[in-house]
């Protein structure tokens, strides 16, 4: 019993030491969060106007994109969508506006890299078509913040 209690301090030094030296993301610089922000915004107004050339600069060359589909009865798949087929899509003139409405759910950011979660509601025109949530990854180019990678989730039934 003398050992245990004389063991406490140095248990609670250990503890206090190994929690204070913990990596930890580095602390957000200054509007760096706004600027992930507005990439991604791009990206929606573009979809918004249908304007092809504003999503496409939200993008980094070479960016995936891809889609987790889980019909009825099928096992699920993962879908990867070529950016041009998407910037094609986006310009061919439609009746409808494509209203992807976002949360912003989770943003981490570290140097170069940023993380962000966005729960979202899709409509065409003003017809609710489907839900999910968007994970995007970007990255800091000379030019700023650019889009590399977005995978979802699509479904009919939202909370």
């Amino acid at each position: 019993m003398l050992l245990i209690s004389s063991l406490r301090p140095l248990f609670l030094l250990l503890l206090c030491w190994s929690t204070n030296t913990t990596p930890k993301a580095a602390p957000l610089q200054d509007g760096e969060e706004a600027a992930v922000k507005k990439t991604i915004g791009q990206l929606f107004e573009g979809m918004h106007k249908g304007d092809s050339s504003l999503v496409k600069g939200a993008f980094a060359p070479g960016a995936v994109l891809q889609t987790i589909s889980s019909p009825a009865g099928k096992p699920v798949a993962v879908r990867t969508e070529p950016l041009q087929e998407f910037l094609n899509a986006v310009g061919k003139p439609h009746t409808d506006v494509w209203d992807e409405r976002i949360e912003y759910g989770h943003i981490a950011i570290d140097d170069k890299l940023a993380s962000v979660w966005t729960p979202y509601k899709f409509y065409l025109g003003q017809q609710f078509s489907h839900c999910g949530v968007n994970s995007f990854q970007l990255v800091k180019l000379e030019e700023g913040w650019k889009i590399v990678y977005v995978i979802d989730t699509r479904r009919k039934q939202c909370n």
